[in-house]
């Protein structure tokens, strides 16, 4: 297919785009070795995300939330990042600071998330001095409520300049492009392991004994420990990241102009609306391959958000039969679910090694589209596979067979690879195609964002009454997660076209 093109000249006969200007000067060709660094930062950041996926949606019902409205909590993070990750994303490229662009945001956003995590894990204590008892702690979850709020706020800060701070260090190498975001997806898979190895272990409260309290149960302790090992992970990662990015300052470098539609140059304005007004005066400069992106992100993501929701929820429920608060067979099956998502992260890992060589031989639309096929197939397999274990007459009175627990294992570990795919390929295919239009990566990523946090606010909403709905348990939402990915292979091969696009020359 065509380089995408601008076919139309920008307003006040400029003839670039307005976002152009501000670019840091050119530098020289980082290497590998240092882009593998700046990526570590990954490892920490996911290390917090493994944690929040495999052990809080159970966390939260344990506090006394039902289950059919566990997926509105996590309402917030699509909400924030609708609007924080564009914006600190428009910010992020505008800024002028001595540390560089991008490092500022990157080391705010892992400090707000060292604050949330602490919050979280202290929530049934602080639930608990406010007045809580066993059976009543509606102070606990605010608590928690208000620091899963601010994790994904911070996260949503943190993201998007890791992401854009790579894409700026590479520059217009299409490939060097597509090895940071390899890199990227590796530190995610290492992170995921230790993260989701954290979370299957259940002795920690052992290990760090302080953590039992008498508003903290067991479980609760091990959360608060892991929540421990995070903190150290975060800042960790974040140093050694932050350290190895050479950023070169805008400096003297003119922030750019916004037009308005007269074509009339104007230069001030606040910052709201100079970001509302690139944000979506962006869209009109799209190709349809840039469109077909955001299609399949979406449709995409609408597959992966109800079992990043509820995966470890239903291996407790529907693989062991049991409920939040009444007997071990629901904390078991968790831990097991996040043994399972433990193996998914090795296979995410492995394929992220490989990534470079399976998108150079067969062309990146094609990988993602049969990784979303072979998702489609695996959502497939867990509703089979409920549907046999609830026939199998064990649930209620004795733990899973082997054979049962090892294919959901399976399906688990096999899932690691199209979620390879998809935590890299469509930031390199957006990073690389936005490059003709002039954008800042930073705005870039935003736009990218849109595509993933809509899909994640209609399944947050939507998920648990429509499980509810249809009788309770994950399957409904697994079923439409299901089509939704089947929709996005077919489209990611028939209509995403395996050239790459080069560097298109400013218009006259």
């Amino acid at each position: 297919m065509a380089t995408p093109e601008v076919n139309r000249q920008l307003p006040g006969g400029t003839g670039r785009h307005p976002t152009s200007s501000n670019r840091p000067p050119v530098r020289a060709r980082i290497r590998l070795r240092q882009l593998f660094r700046v990526a570590s930062v990954a490892c920490g950041i996911q290390f917090g995300w493994a944690l929040q996926l495999s052990l809080l949606t159970p966390y939260v019902q344990e506090l006394g939330i039902p289950h059919q409205w566990a997926s509105i909590i996590w309402l917030c993070g699509p909400l924030s990042g609708l609007v924080v990750q564009p914006l600190v994303g428009h910010m992020s490229d505008r800024c002028k600071s001595r540390f560089g662009r991008r490092r500022p945001f990157i080391v705010a956003g892992a400090v707000s998330i060292i604050v949330a995590v602490l919050i979280i894990g202290h929530s049934a204590d602080i639930g608990w001095l406010c007045g809580d008892t066993d059976d009543s702690r509606p102070r606990a979850i605010v608590t928690f409520v208000l620091g899963f709020w601010i994790l994904d706020v911070a996260n949503n800060v943190t993201q998007g300049p890791c992401r854009a701070l790579l894409a700026d260090l590479t520059e217009n190498d299409h490939r060097r492009t597509r090895v940071a975001n390899a890199y990227f997806s590796l530190f995610m898979a290492i992170g995921n392991i230790l993260g989701y190895a954290t979370g299957s272990y259940s002795s920690w409260f052992k290990i760090f004994p302080f953590t039992r309290t008498a508003g903290c149960n067991v479980d609760c302790a091990n959360l608060k420990s892991a929540f421990y090992l995070d903190v150290i992970f975060i800042a960790v990662t974040t140093y050694l990241s932050v350290l190895a990015a050479k950023e070169v300052p805008l400096g003297s470098v003119e922030i750019s102009t916004a037009f308005n539609e007269e074509g009339r140059e104007h230069s001030g304005g606040n910052a709201e609306e100079a970001f509302l007004w690139e944000l979506f005066g962006t869209f009109r400069f799209f190709s349809g391959t840039i469109w077909i992106i955001l299609s399949v992100t979406a449709l995409n993501w609408i597959g992966w958000f109800p079992f990043l929701l509820f995966d470890t929820d239903w291996m407790g429920r529907e693989i062991y039969g049991g409920e939040p608060n009444e007997g071990s067979n629901y904390a078991v099956g968790v831990r097991m679910g996040a043994l399972g998502l433990m193996l998914n992260s090795v296979v995410l890992g492995i394929t992220s090694v490989l990534m470079e060589k399976l998108c150079s031989k067969r062309g990146a639309g094609f990988v993602w589209g049969v990784s979303s096929i072979l998702m489609a197939l695996c959502f497939l397999s867990m509703l089979i596979l409920s549907y046999v274990a609830n026939h199998m007459g064990y649930i209620g009175r004795d733990l899973p067979p082997a054979g049962i627990v090892i294919a959901a294992l399976l399906i688990f570990s096999v899932l690691g690879f199209p979620l390879a795919i998809t935590y890299s390929v469509p930031y390199a295919l957006i990073s690389t195609r936005i490059e003709s239009l002039g954008l800042g990566q930073g705005l870039s990523m935003g736009v990218l964002n849109l595509a993933i946090v809509i899909p994640q606010v209609l399944v947050s909403v939507g998920s648990g009454p429509w499980d509810q709905l249809f009788g309770g348990g994950n399957s409904p939402a697994f079923a439409v997660a299901g089509v939704a990915s089947l929709m996005s292979g077919l489209m990611a091969i028939l209509a995403i076209p395996r050239s790459t696009p080069q560097k298109t020359r400013a218009l006259p």
